[in-house]
């Protein structure tokens, strides 16, 4: 139902998404860095900064909040703190060290107010949608919501994390509400077509679906930001796909790589190429009638044109490369 959300503890604060023209003249819901951190004796303003700056000091008041319920889940299960403390600090070695990714036209990215990203898909493995989270908390320090497969909220730990994390089902109604709430929300409209695709199809687009993202970005009247990912396309080079074995196992592919599944688990540590993220300029929707939601030669319009943007960038980005693995 609209306003409830999941919480976890005894006090834990609920951030509904949902805001009516009556909510605007309201102090806006607080972010997690507007967290409310417990007074402890002899706690001040100078503490709290240090612990913003210390590693050890912001996991020991993440533990505090845990303990005593002080922190914030919204509606859809969402927990800030959770993933600043816990999930984006690992995923750090591999967008720094590993993957070395380099953004591009971070300036097209709002630094507030909703958007919705798209983006092309490959790799065997998401890692793509994770790096771009991670490259959108790292430019403008807001947390990207993702919408996923149903595939990933059936897995059992995966789905609660990917909750936990702030992403939801790719779902119409769902990314509506946070487009309406002022979220940056990701879609990969490619799909399983596209990051399960062989290694002779790389950057080379797949079907985009019939456009349901365009919808919702429609009835929202936010902008749809361009997407290219250059580098995800190579960690996992697919050469076949055991798709009896799939289908035993409930996968929508199962990948035979160089090294996988050869080498056992150690043919499942993605290549360490060189990564590039741009985003492009964004293509507004506000500009459009009420009706145009329902137009679907609109709708298809805009679908191609977004796919087509998307496309365009890889290939300008794949002519500078000169090399996988470096600049």
């Amino acid at each position: 139902m609209e306003g409830e959300a999941v919480t976890t503890g005894s006090s834990a604060q609920v951030i509904p998404l949902h805001r009516s023209r009556d909510d605007e003249a309201q102090p806006a819901a607080p972010r997690e860095h507007d967290a409310p951190v417990v007074a402890f004796p002899g706690a001040t303003a100078d503490t709290e900064q240090q612990e913003q700056g210390d590693p050890l000091a912001r996991f020991l008041t993440f533990l505090r909040h845990r303990l005593t319920g002080d922190y914030t889940v919204d509606e859809f299960g969402f927990d800030p703190e959770l993933t600043d403390t816990l999930v984006l600090p690992p995923l750090r070695v591999l967008y720094e060290k590993w993957f070395r990714v380099s953004t591009h036209g971070v300036a097209n990215l709002p630094a507030e107010g909703g958007a919705l990203l798209v983006a092309n898909h490959s790799g065997v493995l998401p890692i793509d949608s994770v790096m771009t989270a991670f490259a959108v908390h790292e430019q403008r320090a807001r947390h990207l919501r993702m919408l996923g497969a149903d595939l990933v909220f059936k897995t059992p730990l995966l789905g609660t994390l990917a909750r936990r994390s702030g992403q939801t089902l790719a779902c119409g109604p769902d990314a509506e509400r946070l487009l309406r709430a002022g979220e940056l929300v990701g879609v990969w409209p490619e799909g399983f077509k596209g990051v399960g695709k062989p290694f002779s199809e790389r950057y080379k687009l797949q079907r985009f679906g019939r456009g349901g993202f365009v919808s919702a970005a429609l009835r929202t009247g936010v902008p749809i930001i361009p997407v290219s990912i250059v580098g995800a396309e190579e960690i996992y080079p697919k050469l076949a796909d055991l798709k009896p074995l799939a289908r035993l196992l409930g996968l929508p592919y199962f990948p035979v790589t160089p090294f996988f599944p050869l080498l056992g688990p150690l043919g499942a540590i993605p290549l360490p190429t060189k990564w590039h993220i741009e985003f492009g300029e964004p293509i507004p929707t506000d500009g459009f009638a009420a009706e145009a939601e329902e137009d679907p030669l609109l709708i298809f319009n805009l679908n191609d044109q977004v796919r087509e943007a998307i496309q365009q960038m890889l290939y300008r980005r794949l002519s500078q490369r000169r090399s996988i693995f470096r600049d």
